[in-house]
């Protein structure tokens, strides 16, 4: 198999191409950076099978050559991305999905969308079955994000429907693992960067609101399941196991060994109550369930951060600038 999987040089892309060039499949990763580094791909740079070519997806998207697989994963994922760049964001789920669904028709290739669940926005129906459409916010600041990824949704069920493509959707909940990365503003990174620094972890709110958390390997696995279904979807991908994020703070805190303290800060707005996946289409039509206990995948997570810190290369992505507007547009 000859896949693109744009957003490649994410967190969650990167995974993704290592998984398939070990399966033995050509991978062309389409990038712009913007949110992403080079360096998660580039123990990927030796392989014959492997190209990295450095594009920003919403301004189109064409690859020479055959092509049987597109992963769509270019977005800003974390709120500290998305509300930094709120247009990028709107123009990957938007523009660049459209492009990314295109290259698809043209050339007979299976489509998958990697959307969130995010879809569900704040959501009033607990867990959340794909049945389930939402309570989000249209008109707040993570209404970019939300209403992109829903705007995406309809995009690839319009051109499964009225252009014969085999295009599928998936709603991916919290996701963790290394390479995550540590000023990307969401739970799991900035506890453990906190945590190893010895600064206080900071809890939004009460700490009591939720999360299912997913390990990385076993969410790649449930993409490539189905890209390999006849199922349209959506179908969630996540850990039916919840934690609330104090819980989290607490569980860091004792795997790292630190001396930090828990601290209390504001929550932001539209921030989810709770959230855990209905994982039951998951289980009967692709067979798939995550199996990676939370704390081992805790531990690798943090052995990942500690490597980066002592390296230095950590402390050098909390420094970087996120591109100006004017002259970035977004990605995964």
């Amino acid at each position: 198999m000859r896949a693109v999987v744009t957003g490649g040089a994410g967190f969650i892309g990167s995974h993704l191409c290592e998984r398939l060039l070990h399966q033995g499949h050509e991978v062309v990763c389409v990038d712009n950076f913007v949110t992403s580094s080079p360096r998660n791909v580039e123990h990927l740079g030796t392989e014959g099978n492997f190209r990295l070519d450095r594009r920003d997806v919403t301004q189109g998207l064409e690859v020479p050559g055959p092509v049987d697989a597109v992963f769509h994963l270019a977005s800003p994922a974390s709120p500290a991305d998305y509300l930094k760049l709120p247009l990028e964001t709107l123009r990957a789920g938007s523009a660049g999905t459209w492009h990314a669904l295109n290259l698809a028709a043209t050339k007979g290739a299976r489509f998958l969308l990697t959307s969130t669940s995010e879809s569900y926005g704040d959501p009033l129906v607990h867990p959340q079955p794909e049945s389930y459409w939402g309570n989000v916010n249209p008109v707040g600041p993570r209404s970019v994000y939300d209403e992109a990824k829903r705007f995406g949704e309809a995009l690839t069920m319009a051109y499964r429907r009225h252009r014969g493509v085999d295009a599928k959707i998936v709603r991916i909940f919290n996701t963790f693992g290394p390479r995550m990365r540590a000023d990307d503003g969401r739970a799991i990174p900035t506890f453990v960067g906190q945590a190893l620094r010895g600064e206080p972890i900071t809890v939004t709110g009460d700490g009591s609101q939720t999360r299912s958390l997913c390990y990385v390997d076993d969410l790649v696995d449930g993409l490539l399941r189905m890209l390999a279904s006849d199922h349209g979807g959506p179908v969630n991908l996540g850990n039916p196991h919840e934690v609330s994020m104090f819980e989290l703070a607490e569980w860091i805190r004792k795997l790292t060994r630190t001396t930090s303290e828990i601290t209390l800060i504001p929550r932001p707005q539209d921030d989810p109550e709770r959230r855990r996946p209905d994982i039951t289409l998951a289980r009967e039509l692709l067979d798939w369930e995550p199996s990676t206990p939370v704390e081992q995948g805790l531990r690798d997570t943090i052995t990942d951060f500690r490597l980066r810190l002592v390296s230095g290369s950590l402390a050098e992505r909390e420094r970087r600038t996120v591109p100006s507007p004017l002259t970035a547009s977004a990605r995964s």
